[in-house]
Parts: C-alpha cells; structure tokens; sequence
C-alpha cells in the first residue's frame, strides 16, 4: 500500500485530496493544526496536528510516516487575510520546511501546491499579459505577498531539484479558483458568494479573470501526475483548471470590460474558451478535467443562477 502524505488536508483543496487518495486505496496521513471528523472517518486516513513552522516537528512527523509521496497543500490560503509579512514568512517557510524534511527522510515524489496569481493579474497599478491563453511561460508578476510567496514555493522546489538531481522528483501545481462539492450545492465559495451569484455577476469572479476548478479534479490531477513523476522531466510546474471559464457568456466579450487594454488580446477567448491553458498538463500528463459548473450545478443552484440573472 502507498503511503501519501498530505499537509493542509483539512483544507478546501485538501478535504478532496484526502477523499481522493482515501478512496483509491493508499495510506493517507493529513499534517494540519486543525483535524475533521469527515477525514477521521475515511478509511485508510491519520490524521495529524502538527505546526508545520516548526522544522523539528516535521522532520519527526516525515520520520514517523516515511511516505512514498508528499503533496504540500497548507498555507495561508486567501491574499490580504494576514499582514503582508506574516503571509510571506509563513508561506515560504512552510514550503522549505516540508520540503528539506520529505528531501532528508528520502521520500522520492514531492509536490507543491502554488496559484495562478504568481502571474499578477488584478494589479490595481495595472496589468496586462503578453497573450492569452495563459500559461507556465507567461512572466510571473507578482504584486502581493500571498503571490509572492508562491512563487517563492516553486523556487525552493527548483533549489532542492538542483541540489538533488533527479533521485527525487519534485513538482509544483497552480490550481484554479477552487470549488469544492458542497459549493455546487449552493455553499459560500471563498470570497463569500454563492457560484449562482458568482456566475450572475461576472464582476464577481472577473478578479480571477474567470479562472476554477474542481477540487475533485485536482485530486485526480495529483494522482496522475504522482504516477507519471518519474517518466517526466524533473522540477515542472503545471496550471490546473477547468477546461472551460467560470461565465456565461465567452471570454472575448466580457474580458474588455473588467481587464482595459485587452481587447485584441483576449479575441480568441471565444466560446467556452477559458483565459487558463491546461494544454501542458494535458499533453505531458495526459490529464483531463472531468467537471464543469455545467455539469455540476445543482438545480437548485440553477434555479438561484436564473433568478439572479433576471434582476
């Protein structure tokens, strides 16, 4: 049985993770300060509390477990929600911290979660990309600490594979806005706002210049991609979305009014077409995204959907 270890696993990302992993037969240890009861409940699933800015105790923590896998999920999770240092220290720590631990205990597959919000986009001083689609070679253009501190992550994973060569293979991952289950059946995402709100009122999800996944999706991209780890080449970074946008109506019209300047480049953005490229993920992992709000809205959901649109 393959043992992954997961930090953050009682996190909105992390709860599906966990789930995923339970559910297709590994040995799953979640590390987070907090524990659930719905993860207690999974089979095959420990739980941990542990302070993943104390180095000691995730050195212990990867001893104890000796995982065949490491995702690396925990974070502060939302920009702006601490001071701009704090987000910074704790984030760029808990990413060396896990790292150095998994890396010295000898585990061989080491993934870290980073965002698409390394590119910059939402800069109130202005911000405009080289093209849509974006992708892993738009220039990162952080402008916040919570940004910043991704990409940071995806640095400290490229160190440890410079220092280790390819005995462990690392990678890191940027998920789209998250939706997790119960927010297709009308929870608050994470800014407060109901999907059926969020897809009435496209100023509402226009910050993240339309951007999501599903949680369950990720699960199922991490899975991929710890099975392909060791044919691929080493240290990679992945975008990881939903194949279409989070709008009704087609990124060419709606883009304009919320991005200024971006007309010509957002022309191709027709259709269904999201602002997002998972064409790398896709083609090296050979990863698809199976869920869609279209497929996944709950009626109910729906009927909020259309009774917001029509006031």
């Amino acid at each position: 049985m393959t043992t992954i270890l997961i930090t953050g696993g009682s996190g909105r990302l992390g709860r599906s993770v966990v789930a995923g992993f339970s559910a297709a037969g590994h040995h799953v240890v979640s590390l987070d300060r907090d524990t659930l009861p719905e993860i207690a409940a999974l089979t095959g699933v420990v739980q941990e509390s542990v302070d993943l800015l104390d180095a000691q105790a995730v050195n212990q923590a990867m001893a104890k477990h000796l995982p065949d896998a490491v995702i690396h999920l925990a974070a502060i999770a939302v920009p702006f929600s601490a001071p701009e240092d704090v987000i910074l220290k704790t984030n760029t720590m808990l990413a060396y911290n896990v790292f150095h631990a998994a890396t010295s205990n000898g585990v061989r597959r080491i993934v870290t979660a980073s965002s698409p919000t390394v590119l910059g986009y939402g800069n109130p001083a202005g911000w405009l990309p080289e093209s849509f689609p974006l992708d892993e070679n738009t220039t990162p253009k952080p402008w916040n600490a919570y940004a910043l501190s991704k990409l940071v992550a995806e640095q400290v994973m490229r160190m440890f594979a410079t220092a280790n060569g390819d005995t462990t293979r690392y990678a890191a991952f940027r998920p789209c806005y998250v939706i997790s289950p119960e927010e297709w059946e009308g929870a608050p995402t994470q800014q407060g706002h109901t999907l059926a709100e969020r897809l009435a009122d496209p100023a509402l999800s226009a910050p993240a210049l339309f951007n999501y996944v599903d949680a369950r999706d990720v699960a199922d991209f991490l899975a991929v991609l710890l099975e392909k780890m060791d044919i691929i080449d080493n240290a990679q970074t992945f975008f990881v979305g939903a194949a279409d946008a989070l709008a009704v109506e087609s990124l060419d019209k709606l883009m304009p009014q919320f991005l200024p300047g971006s007309e010509a480049l957002a022309a191709g953005l027709t259709g269904t077409r999201p602002a997002f490229s998972i064409a790398k993920a896709q083609e090296i992992l050979g990863w698809t995204p199976q869920r869609s709000w279209r497929t996944e809205l709950t009626e109910t959901n729906r009927a909020d959907l259309a009774s917001a649109a029509s006031h």
